[in-house]
């Protein structure tokens, strides 16, 4: 083949494809052959979804054995785990977060592949259906035009020159010339069933490759979306967030299998064509066009014969006869039959208007324009169609495996967050960090001045525990100091709490609070350095 067309050599990854077992379902080897109508052929094509669709079926079942393990059989980590834990969640979900992004960019690349591929091989279709519906159009209007056009021109001239049998002899010339003309043109190839199939083939072609290249769009951003959702997620410890990831990550797993199963199952049945484009279309075309014409279009070499060009060469030939015919008649009969001149300027007319769709048929029948077409449809799909969907595989298989590490690592980031949150719990909730704390001083106000409290009176218990024992201060009784908490309001804060040893200045004096203390204790009240005025 390569021999034959210089122009088309076939990419090696079409080869690696095309070599690929072809099984029925019955594990029974097939011919690699390009035939879509084939039960066989159709269920070699199968096989692979198949053996795709069992690799997903495992890759989610261990998923789920791992998740039940996880939850049902988990035990308590120590510290040390929690942090390698950490650790490794962290780094797993970096490392799923990259990975899942080269794969979008690799998927960008192979969809754009593959549409650049797809649109090509439409735009040679409807060439091609531009060049054929103009030849039948060209052929039909000069038929018709031969038949009904000249026959009536011809007709009046006969009247006119009944007398004349010469001229008569003429007329009977230019009929039989227009006879030979309608009957070359009817030996052209009729191309309005393969231009219908073409138009059929490249509107199908065009609606699928639409929704094709908008449903990985998508796909594209949902991997994006996911890969921020998890990182969010990570990064405010939210477990609805994480709990979303994992289902969506689920679904974009099993849409990950199910695209690579596809693609693979159409790249594979598109390298067997594009191996052997030739039969194949032969094949198919064998009812409708003629063997050599086919022939004559796909390889186009100048050693082939042009089919058509005995008919083409014949409508010349009638055309130059009948043009000779004419300028006699004008020449001699006008000047005796001066109404006759009319008919013969149309008949002139008629003739430059055949010639002229004479000259454009040849030019459209010509092997070049049409095999042109032909090989730029076979490099689209051959070229950039199958190597797109080769990337639009590998993305898959990429996304499969970092969807499969996110929903991994997903019962891991969960157990860490359930942590965290005890943690928390045991934080001193006082700390402004603490974000416990904020919500029980926010909900529960008075609860959070009583802890507030018996935290201070515990840390001011700890202080004068590691203290030395201080000097008395004051021979005082117990129900002195009984007596001090009943002169602040009986406030629980201040009970049996001595005024020295609190860590705090003393309350603010006023000479009525002196003269009540005095009233009080047997003893004058202590004065303390300058505390107090005299």
């Amino acid at each position: 083949m390569a021999a034959a067309r210089v122009e088309y050599i076939t990419p090696w990854w079409v080869y690696w494809l095309h070599n690929l077992p072809h099984l029925e379902l019955s594990l029974q080897p097939r011919s690699s052959d390009f035939n879509p109508t084939d039960p066989g052929y159709q269920q070699s094509l199968l096989f692979w979804a198949l053996l795709i669709a069992i690799c997903a079926a495992i890759n989610l079942l261990f998923l789920t054995i791992y998740l039940i393990y996880f939850c049902c059989c988990k035990k308590h980590e120590e510290t040390e785990i929690k942090k390698t834990s950490s650790c490794c969640v962290t780094w797993t979900a970096v490392i799923s977060g990259l990975l899942c992004c080269a794969a979008v960019g690799i998927g960008f690349y192979g969809n754009s592949e593959t549409n650049d591929g797809i649109y090509q091989l439409t735009y040679s279709l409807d060439n091609a259906n531009h060049t054929l519906a103009g030849i039948d159009s060209l052929v039909s209007g000069t038929s018709s035009k031969m038949k009904e056009g000249l026959d009536q021109h011809l007709l009046r001239l006969s009247e006119i020159f009944a007398v004349k049998v010469d001229y008569v002899q003429s007329l009977r010339i230019m009929q039989r010339m227009a006879g030979n003309i309608i009957q070359q043109l009817a030996s052209l190839p009729n191309w309005q069933g393969t231009s219908v199939n073409l138009s059929e083939i490249a509107r199908q072609t065009s609606f699928i490759e639409y929704y094709r290249w908008l449903s990985y769009l998508f796909l594209f951003i949902l991997d994006l979306v996911i890969c921020f959702v998890t990182c969010l997620g990570l990064a405010k410890r939210s477990k609805c967030l994480l709990i979303a990831m994992l289902c969506f990550g689920l679904a974009t797993l099993t849409l990950s299998w199910a695209s690579l199963a596809l693609d693979t199952s159409t790249a594979v049945g598109t390298s067997d064509f594009c191996v052997a484009p030739d039969k194949f279309i032969m094949n198919m075309t064998q009812d409708q066009v003629s063997a050599e014409v086919v022939r004559y279009y796909l390889y186009c070499s100048q050693s082939l014969k042009n089919p058509f060009q005995q008919a083409l060469t014949s409508f010349q030939r009638s055309l130059s006869t009948m043009q000779i015919q004419i300028q006699g008649l004008l020449q001699f009969a006008v000047p005796i039959f001066p109404t006759a001149q009319k008919d013969l300027l149309g008949i002139q007319l008629l003739l430059n208007t055949s010639e002229s769709n004479l000259h454009q048929i040849t030019a459209l029948l010509d092997c070049r324009g049409l095999h042109k077409d032909y090989l730029e449809a076979l490099i689209g799909m051959c070229y950039d169609g199958v190597e797109g969907l080769l990337y639009l595989g590998l993305f898959s298989l990429m996304a499969a495996l970092a969807f499969s590490a996110m929903v991994c690592a997903a019962p891991r980031a969960w157990n860490l967050l359930a942590s965290s949150d005890r943690d928390y719990n045991d934080i001193d909730e006082e700390d402004p960090f603490n974000p416990q704390a904020q919500r029980i001083a926010v909900h529960n106000p008075n609860r959070a001045q009583l802890r507030s409290f018996c935290s201070y009176s515990s840390s001011l218990g700890s202080q004068v525990s590691l203290q030395p024992p201080s000097q008395t201060i004051s021979n005082a009784p117990v129900a002195e100091y009984m007596n001090q908490a009943a002169l602040f309001g009986g406030n629980p804060r201040y009970e049996n709490v001595p005024l020295i040893g609190r860590g705090s200045p003393p309350p603010t004096y006023s000479p009525s609070m002196r003269a009540t203390y005095l009233a009080v204790s047997d003893e004058p009240a202590p004065i303390y350095g300058n505390q107090y005025p005299a």
